[in-house]
């Protein structure tokens, strides 16, 4: 709330309700963990894997409905199901990682489908579809707190095998490093945080978040570092400016969340020092323009 004191009266005028309070804490929690993890997700090229991920939570989101549980157990159990299945049927048969990641989550999420056909009323099922971080409660915040914590910890404790991992999982495994262990466990940690992500941006568009500020880094940094610093802004800046925007402008928060996202990602890729588009086309311009 410090930081919010230091914006104009017009934009911090809502942030004195309690609601506005915690839907402003989850997104900056949402923004920076999807951020921290976007860097992973973009070098190693699974962004069809997190989209895999988070249709996959689905029917666990229903079951759980249905039975009266925490939407986030359900989801937590589909979603590591069905990333445990993509392993196995990419290490054990013929099928390559892309083929089974699209059989996997679209199973998966046909059959959310049919649950919730069968639900007599989904109203709240359509807020885990779209977020709805203006609703979020006091219970989901803690959630997404301990998703959070969980994953920087994990992240912080073994930088250096994820490090290696994802540039090189050959010299990782000559090291010594357990690179299934390292594999499934970034997995079970890319879970978590599209399972935490659920209430604020919706499964959806969750996928966005978890690809987008990783991409807009990565056009302006060749320092992995650098790049997880900067992926980190880019998460909480989109998830504030785009709560505000949503307030503002009466929009849906989850979408406008990720729309600011997009909107840095045009900017660095048009702008960015080394490998934006107006750089290298200035480069290309001096390289073959005639000398006297």
């Amino acid at each position: 709330m410090l930081a919010v004191g230091l914006l104009p009266d017009s934009l911090a005028a809502p942030f004195e309700y309690r609601f506005m309070q915690r839907a402003l804490l989850t997104s900056v929690l949402v923004g920076a963990t999807c951020g921290l993890l976007s860097c992973f997700v973009v070098l190693k090229r699974w962004s069809l894997l997190g989209d895999a991920i988070s249709h996959a939570v689905l029917p666990g989101v229903a079951i759980a409905y249905l039975l009266g549980w925490p939407f986030f157990v359900g989801a937590f159990v589909t979603g590591a199901l069905t990333s445990l299945g993509i392993g196995a049927i990419e290490r054990h048969t013929r099928i390559k990682s892309d083929a089974a990641m699209g059989l996997m989550f679209t199973a998966a999420f046909a059959l959310g489908i049919v649950i919730i056909s069968k639900i007599t009323t989904s109203t709240h099922l359509m807020h885990i579809l779209f977020g709805n971080v203006l609703g979020v409660q006091a219970q989901a915040l803690m959630l997404t707190l301990l998703a959070s914590l969980v994953a920087v910890l994990t992240i912080w404790l073994a930088y250096r095998p994820l490090l290696l991992y994802t540039f090189d999982p050959q010299q990782a495994q000559a090291l010594g490093f357990n690179v299934s262990a390292i594999h499934y466990g970034l997995i079970m940690l890319l879970t978590l945080t599209i399972v935490a992500s659920l209430e604020t941006v919706g499964i959806i568009l969750v996928v966005a978040m978890l690809v987008t500020p990783g991409a807009t880094a990565h056009l302006l940094t060749d320092r992995f570092g650098t790049m997880l610093a900067i992926s980190v802004g880019v998460g909480i800046v989109s998830a504030v400016a785009g709560l505000v925007l949503s307030v503002r402008l009466d929009v849906a928060s989850g979408g406008a969340i990720v729309l600011v996202a997009s909107g840095l990602f045009l900017v660095a890729l048009l702008a960015a020092p080394r490998h934006g588009l107006i750089a290298r086309r200035w480069r290309r311009w001096r390289f073959n323009r005639p000398t006297s």
